[in-house]
């Protein structure tokens, strides 16, 4: 009995590390996380300027393993809940800003379209509880067609 017990504690013990690993760290309490421009509703052109807001935590680059820091993605029309214990997607809907980028020039097509910020830590994961910008709307014009 004394060795299974020794047994399953020694298992437990060595899937600790791997749970501490399989999500993102502790984001501090107050941390906001906004959009600079566009703003939600903003009609814009082809080829607009996002600027991200970060309040209460730094900007880093992936892989940087400092405290309170992350790096930003920006998900472009995706409706499915980030999953806080998976690293973020890196797709053309889930576009990662690693080198510590606070703002893009974004290109889409014309319509309607949603627009979300998610830091990542330094690999990927969100972080815990996950911080998420408010989702915005914004409308790309048609190009104008010349005469």
């Amino acid at each position: 009995m004394l060795i299974r017990r020794c047994v399953a504690l020694a298992a437990a013990l060595a899937l600790l590390p791997a749970a501490a690993f399989s999500q993102g760290k502790t984001a501090p309490k107050d941390a906001k996380l906004y959009f600079i421009t566009p703003h939600d509703g903003q009609r814009v052109r082809c080829g607009f300027s996002v600027r991200f807001g970060l309040r209460n935590m730094g900007v880093t680059h992936a892989g940087d393993e400092h405290q309170n820091a992350g790096h930003h993605h920006l998900l472009v029309d995706v409706n499915d809940p980030i999953d806080p214990k998976e690293p973020i997607l890196q797709d053309k809907s889930h576009l990662h800003f690693g080198a510590g980028q606070t703002e893009t020039l974004l290109e889409l097509p014309p319509g309607m379209h949603t627009l979300q910020l998610v830091p990542g830590d330094a690999k990927h994961y969100p972080f815990e509880p996950p911080i998420v910008s408010e989702k915005i709307t914004v409308r790309v014009r048609q190009p104008a067609t010349a005469k």
